[in-house]
């Protein structure tokens, strides 16, 4: 494979790498980012090297080429990491200390001074721990040791596999998002809740701390459009640019909804995405936060025979969608800087997207926080999992089923990938703590749970626990095909039919996957093996053909669609059938 960099990857600074603040939802003026070298060790045995390999640029998998190791962690093997934490003997004194990690994959042990204080499996998903117990003034050494057992078990993978090839992608494992730490009072706020109610005027937050009942005031500012990228934590008051003008004060408890009205309340759409932002004072802590007066609904249209339609502050909005897979040459699940993700949502919007579906995959905060400011509507996948899929039946053939309108209950877990009971209690774990994290993000339009039948099981019962968690967005519950009849859309995928969808009174229509086109640029391709839905020779037949079938997708909005999602953002790897090239520096198709 030739190694591709994109403008920023040439460009990185070891010393202040992916340094902007982490989490934009839950926002403290303590800081302390642990990226940047650590040492490393693959070892066969579960056991502390004695000696190190070498250096490893954190964030960064080992896998990627800007980690500078370049190595595949075999699952048969462990990662191990280590460096130095500083700790301040006067902050310990009045503080707790709290370890931040973004994401490992797939399952790692925290060790601090020798002494293990936690353990955690999810290779998407963010985790903390209080290490305030195990460091001391000083000099602290900190250790991870890493297990990944890639695509050869059930856990959560993505689109990772450690034969890559096709639509599916090198494999890749430990350390992948920020990590950091912060000092925070004895008691402390711990989560945020938001729940806009844009027909009464009023916001619903619920803030809750370490120690349960504590009294807290709520700070609500008038904000602005387009609010300048958080950079760090530095001085809270004007951390986001916060005006001095506040719009309500209010005070109450922890653990208890407290309606906060909005009065002339200004709506968050993708041409004004209107955040509002507000702070939190609770005993000795402090954060700001922010929110957004917005609501996605289906309603039915009177003019097209009363078809369901999504609607975003109840008026009609189309989706135009492009699918985003999140891989990047140097830095594979990683972007080489924030600066890449906020081009990749401009450049998408330029391109005539208003919606883009993250393709199983989480992201890291920073980069929900940018569809926010910027005004992207988020279909969000659920990350599948689950044993070695069966591609005869989920890929070839159940491709001819859906186009031959060919029902299958979710009734077969051999078949689906599904047989052991550990992965599918995970996958439910799962699923909820993503919702947990993501669900504050106001961009975030539809959850969408299974993808083409891959580890798919109990489609209706993950339906209903999902509109439990989260009864305010719309759920997808089956894109591509396998579907259950629940759920909010009629989810289809088409790369080689005759477009078309399945109209329903009660659900909406939704061609969550089509185009794929591919065309590889000289020079910009990874790979010289291809892969795509139907090749092009030159970008002048790539243009006409992707024009054509985006005007067959407009001509079934009257016969109901409410949504497609164009295949897909950028190349990877094999797979040549992106809106941009690999490393991000040629755009081959012009509006979709």
């Amino acid at each position: 494979m030739k190694q591709l960099y994109t403008r920023w990857g040439k460009k990185i600074d070891p010393e202040h790498v992916l340094s902007e603040y982490p989490r934009p939802l839950l926002v403290r003026d303590s800081y302390i980012n642990l990226n940047g070298y650590w040492e490393y060790a693959f070892t066969d045995a579960f056991q502390k090297p004695e000696k190190y390999d070498g250096k490893i640029l954190v964030p960064f998998s080992p896998e990627a080429v800007l980690s500078g190791v370049n190595r595949q962690l075999q699952p048969e093997e462990y990662l191990w990491y280590k460096r130095t934490i500083d700790v301040n003997e006067v902050q310990l004194k009045k503080h707790r200390l709290i370890l931040h990690f973004g994401a490992v994959d797939q399952a790692c042990v925290v060790y601090v001074n020798g002494h293990q204080t936690g353990r955690h499996t999810g290779g998407y998903l963010p985790f903390e721990l209080d290490i305030t117990d195990a460091v001391h003034d000083g000099a602290n050494e900190l250790t991870v040791a890493v297990k990944d057992r890639s695509d050869t078990s059930y856990h959560a993978k993505g689109k990772q596999k450690l034969k890559a090839g096709g639509m599916f992608y090198t494999s890749q494992s430990g350390i992948w998002q920020t990590v950091w730490m912060e000092y925070v009072p004895e008691v402390y706020i711990t989560e945020l809740e938001a729940i806009p109610d844009i027909d009464r005027n009023v916001v619903r937050i619920c803030v809750h701390a370490s120690e349960p009942e504590q009294k807290c005031r709520i700070t609500v500012h008038q904000a602005a459009i387009y609010p300048e990228p958080m950079k760090c934590a530095e001085d809270v008051s004007s951390l986001f640019g916060i005006p001095e003008t506040v719009i309500t004060e209010t005070k109450g408890n922890t653990s208890a909804w407290i309606e906060i009205p909005v009065p002339d309340a200004r709506l968050w759409t993708c041409e004004e995405p209107y955040l509002y932002y507000y702070k939190v004072t609770m005993g000795e802590d402090q954060i700001i936060s922010y929110f957004a007066m917005q609501k996605f609904s289906l309603e039915p249209d009177a003019e097209t025979e009363g078809f369901p339609r999504i609607c975003l502050n109840g008026k009609e909005q189309f989706q135009n969608g492009v699918l985003d897979q999140g891989y990047w040459p140097e830095g594979l699940y990683t972007p080489p800087c924030d600066e890449a993700f906020i081009f990749d949502i401009t450049e998408m919007k330029k391109t005539g997207f208003n919606m883009v579906r993250k393709h199983i995959k989480i992201e890291p905060q920073r980069w929900y926080y940018h569809c926010d400011r910027l005004g992207i509507v988020v279909w969000q996948d659920m990350v599948n999992g689950g044993e070695r899929y069966k591609h005869w039946f989920v890929t070839y053939l159940a491709t001819v089923m859906s186009w031959l309108k060919i029902p299958m209950r979710d009734i077969y877990p051999s078949l689906l990938s599904r047989k052991n009971k550990a992965g599918r209690l995970e996958f439910v774990r799962e699923m909820r703590e993503t919702v947990y994290v993501l669900k504050g993000h106001p961009s975030i339009a539809s959850w969408v749970i299974f993808n083409e039948g891959w580890g798919q099981f109990q489609t209706e019962d993950m339906t209903r626990l999902l509109r439990e968690m989260d009864p305010d967005r719309l759920i997808d519950q089956a894109s591509g095909w396998f579907d259950q009849g629940g759920g909010d859309f009629s989810s289809l995928h088409n790369y080689f039919f005759g477009l078309f969808i399945h109209p329903e009174r009660k659900r909406a229509s939704a061609l969550s996957e089509y185009g794929g086109y591919s065309y590889p640029v000289s020079g910009h391709t990874a790979c010289e093996k291809q892969y795509g839905y139907g090749a092009c020779k030159t970008r002048e037949e790539l243009n006409k053909r992707c024009t054509e079938r985006a005007d067959k997708m407009r001509e079934l909005i009257p016969e109901g669609l409410c949504a497609s999602v164009y295949t897909q953002w950028s190349d990877i790897e094999e797979e040549v059938n992106g809106v941009y090239t690999y490393d991000r520096k040629i755009r081959k198709i012009d509006r979709v």
